[in-house]
């Protein structure tokens, strides 16, 4: 999805917010539990752009009715260079539904997970101005 990709990229999070569904899920790499709404998502990706350095699509991937899409992606978390994916649904309208993240090696996914940890607060607050 080039409009979410092009956002990302240029860390424009107005941007990536708009392409929100308000029903989206967030399936985290390194949570159990889905963060439902766009409120908390967007508060997620906020966090992971403060803590990705270095981060850069390198491929784009999209089911034949152009509603599902794969963006493969590099970056770096706490000194540990990562790879990943970001899977995502679009809803009738266009917009984000359902977005799952997935990062390897472990040692990476550890390091994102500490790093998103310390955000949490911040991710809290920024989600609950914006409901």
């Amino acid at each position: 999805m080039k409009a979410f990709r092009d956002a990302v990229e240029a860390r424009d999070t107005a941007a990536i917010e708009a392409l929100l569904a308000e029903n989206v899920v967030f399936t985290s790499p390194v949570a159990f539990k889905p963060y439902p709404g766009k409120a908390i998502t967007a508060a997620i990706l906020r966090g992971v752009l403060r803590v990705f350095e270095d981060f850069r699509y390198v491929r784009e991937l999209a089911g034949a009715d152009e509603r599902d899409h794969a963006l493969v992606f590099e970056a770096t978390v706490g000194g540990k260079a990562l790879s990943g994916c970001d899977f995502l649904h679009l809803d009738e309208h266009g917009l984000i539904d359902e977005l799952t993240v997935m990062v390897r090696p472990l040692s990476a996914a550890q390091a994102l997970a500490e790093a998103m940890n310390a955000q949490f607060d911040q991710i809290r607050k920024e989600a609950a101005q914006s409901a």
